[in-house]
């Protein structure tokens, strides 16, 4: 029988690669400092005889282009179309999924549900490998749930040897691991959580995920700056990035995808926390617009495209007299920048006397949005709340606002219309187009050139 192949651990500097036996603070070769990472290396005694015909040349050989099965990979239907829209029609078979969130999200809630449902109408048992939680802890949040899948098979393991037997031993359809900074490999001596043994467990699950055909989800925490703990290099070794979105104090988030070998990563679905846990939501644009008062001043209605899905959002704005000498601007779903941007727009452009005005901004249901389509409702809510002139409940815009003033053009326009019209809405004000929109049937469309015309057309009694 032949011998297991043994292994040691060295410390490989990331920006040379040269190995130390041990760590050290500065690499003799490149001068780097912190750039060593503990690494699992294989000794064996004697090369084997499949090393010794890959030497030949009689391993894997390269093949034409031309000469390749154009088959699409095996998907597993994920219950709910939020959830297969994000991933492109479904899991790939042999995949790793990386998805990460701020504690509190609902990241372990959705997978939980997902894993629950798959194991219900699966044809293969469903693997729940948690390294925070114990069986009777998952159990108790199953139960909040109302999930009870015979084939869910819950398993609380750390040691990452451990939890690959399993995995080999059980042949499941689905693995979830939450998370992967809890997982460690007795062979390297850092602490779980380290560079180094996230990369390797991640590496060791890629391989077994690839060689039995199994999917995966890992949950990965994020840092203070919003990404996922532990090297960059981890979202590169996985197939697909997802990440759940929202503030924790509201109801909505919203799942990203950042990366996808498989499908595109211009979907994004939206779903709502309840007591029965990730609900999707089918209609986003209608729920943002649930609670909308109308005649108010200070509101508006702007288009966002969220991937390739047009959501219509409520932008709020006030103004009110400061009693210091410097006024505040607040930013709720809206970058802090770009709403000093357009307030000195509005100053300088339009002649809003703003410089002792404090300036508050929300976008309703915990959304933020980074697309610069929406300047235009930003600046229209808040010349609205300083001149306390409601719009229109029917109107919607659409816009990026430029320094000059002027308005410039946006993608997708005609399918930010049709939303709009589906919702009820009959106006719309947006920049010049090259082409001349097709409005839905009833719609009427105001293009203008400047910030101020648009200022101006929407707050028209």
């Amino acid at each position: 029988m032949p011998s297991k192949p043994k292994s040691r651990t060295l410390f490989v500097c990331q920006q040379c690669g040269s190995e130390q036996p041990k760590w050290t603070g500065r690499c003799p070769d490149c001068g780097g400092w912190n750039t060593f990472v503990e690494s699992v290396v294989s000794t064996a005694a004697a090369p084997s005889a499949l090393t010794a015909s890959r030497a030949e040349g009689l391993g894997n050989r390269p093949v034409p282009m031309t000469q390749v099965r154009n088959e699409d990979f095996g998907r597993i239907k994920v219950p709910g179309e939020e959830f297969n829209r994000v991933l492109g029609g479904g899991i790939v078979q042999g995949s790793l999924i990386l998805i990460g969130g701020e504690p509190g999200i609902g990241k372990s809630t959705v997978l939980l549900q997902l894993a629950a449902e798959l194991a219900l109408w699966g044809d293969k048992p469903v693997l729940y490998v948690s390294g925070e939680e114990s069986p009777q802890q998952i159990k108790l949040r199953a139960a909040r749930l109302d999930l009870n899948p015979e084939r869910l098979m819950l398993l609380s393991e750390t040691d990452l040897e451990a939890v690959l037997a399993q995995i080999d031993n059980m042949q499941p359809g689905l693995v979830v691991i939450d998370s992967i900074q809890t997982m460690f490999m007795p062979d390297l001596t850092s602490a779980a959580g380290s560079v180094s043994q996230v990369r390797e467990c991640t590496a060791r699950l890629t391989r077994l995920a690839k060689l039995r055909n199994i999917p995966m989800f890992l949950v990965g925490h994020v840092t203070k700056e919003g990404a996922i703990a532990g090297p960059r290099v981890l979202e590169h070794m996985v197939d697909v990035v997802l990440y759940l979105e929202g503030d924790r104090f509201h109801q909505y988030r919203l799942l990203r995808g950042v990366k996808n070998r498989f499908g595109s990563t211009n979907e994004v679905g939206v779903f709502e926390m309840g007591s029965e846990g990730m609900i999707e939501i089918t209609n986003p644009s209608a729920a943002f617009l649930a609670e909308r008062t109308q005649g108010s001043p200070g509101t508006s209605i702007a288009v966002t495209l969220e991937g390739t899905r047009p959501i219509l959002v409520e932008v709020q704005a006030l103004t009110s007299s400061t009693s210091f000498g410097l006024p505040r601007r607040t930013a709720n779903g809206v970058d802090l920048n770009r709403l000093l941007l357009l307030t000195a727009v509005l100053t300088k452009r339009v002649g809003m006397g703003l410089s002792n005005q404090d300036i508050y901004v929300n976008i309703v249901g915990g959304l933020k949005i980074n697309e610069p389509a929406v300047d235009l409702a930003v600046a229209v809510a808040v010349a609205s709340s300083y001149r306390d002139v409601p719009t229109s409940p029917e109107l919607v815009l659409i816009g990026e606002v430029g320094l000059s003033g002027e308005l410039r053009s946006v993608g997708q326009l005609e399918r930010r219309l049709s939303e709009a019209a589906k919702l009820g809405f009959t106006r719309a004000i947006y920049p010049p187009t090259t082409r001349k929109p097709t409005l839905p049937n009833g719609f009427k469309g105001l293009s203008v050139a400047t910030v101020q015309e648009a200022i101006e057309a929407a707050l028209t009694k």
